[in-house]
């Protein structure tokens, strides 16, 4: 099972969920959902939703976020995306299926968004599956103190640990945010024997130079405990996301690297003496 956490203080170019970027619960229209019936219009208390012929149009300034409109869509067209929840309620979702995680030897990926932004909850949800023996896995940026992921690794089985771009500037530049700590606490995370994978995205134009694939080798090379790799070739599946959320994407002429450049930048990497898929 996967479980989302909203929020994250990195804002990725190319992120594939938008709707967790931000901590509060937000508003997604699907437009190829809406049968025009209406009746969002009628139970908005802002007068935000109105219907211009034949579409629904959402004005962002005017929307508080109530959630009316999203219950009254009977197509689902609109929908309120994040809910305040309990580590209780949380857990008892995730107990559901335990009979399936027992039988597949899965578990739980705490992921988001960026889990370690809320470091409290996600220690409760952590040590709660442990003391049930179920199999936890973190997804995260690594953006956070070290304390916070010193103090729940010991619950955590993997993590999958995100490096998107070696050089800090041009991490700046992609991100909003440097990655002097992302690298540092990924280095000690090795150091403590950790169970790592990293996983590093694949965005033509952004990160995919030899100059930036050589330096994420040499860097994982260094490491104590050499780490495997995942690449994750760039989509755009995300773009109504963004759509829905009255975002724009910047990165709309941006394609998916062929089959031939991802293997070329698997045999790159391999030549430093990693696993790499």
């Amino acid at each position: 099972m996967a479980v989302f956490f909203k929020g994250c203080p990195l804002a990725c170019r190319w992120c594939h969920n938008p709707e967790s970027r931000t901590y509060e619960p937000e508003l997604i229209f699907h437009p190829a959902r809406c049968i025009l019936c209406d009746d969002c219009l009628d139970v908005c208390p802002n007068e935000a939703v109105s219907r211009h012929e034949d579409k629904i149009h959402i004005d962002r300034s005017q929307c508080k976020v109530s959630g009316n409109c999203a219950l009254a869509c009977p197509a689902e067209a609109l929908e309120l995306v994040g809910r305040k929840m309990t580590v209780e309620q949380v857990f008892a979702e995730i107990g559901r299926d335990r009979i399936f995680y027992e039988q597949s030897g899965g578990g739980v990926t705490f992921t988001g968004g960026e889990p370690l932004a809320q470091p409290r909850f996600l220690l409760a949800l952590l040590s709660a599956c442990r003391g049930s023996g179920l199999h936890t896995v973190v997804d995260t940026s690594g953006y956070a103190s070290w304390t916070v992921l010193d103090e729940i690794r010991p619950f955590v089985d993997l993590f999958l640990y995100d490096l998107k771009l070696m050089d800090d500037v041009r991490h700046r530049q992609w991100t909003d945010m440097s990655n002097k700590m992302i690298l540092s606490n990924l280095q000690r995370l090795a150091e403590a024997g950790q169970n790592l994978l990293v996983r590093i995205p694949i965005i033509p134009g952004i990160n995919d130079d030899e100059e930036n694939l050589r330096q994420t080798g040499i860097f994982l090379a260094s490491l104590s405990h050499h780490p495997s790799v995942e690449l994750l070739p760039y989509h755009n599946i995300a773009t109504a996301k963004y759509a829905g959320l009255g975002l724009e994407y910047g990165l709309d002429e941006i394609q998916p690297p062929t089959k031939e450049k991802m293997q070329a930048h698997i045999a790159c990497l391999k030549e430093y003496g990693l696993q790499v898929k």
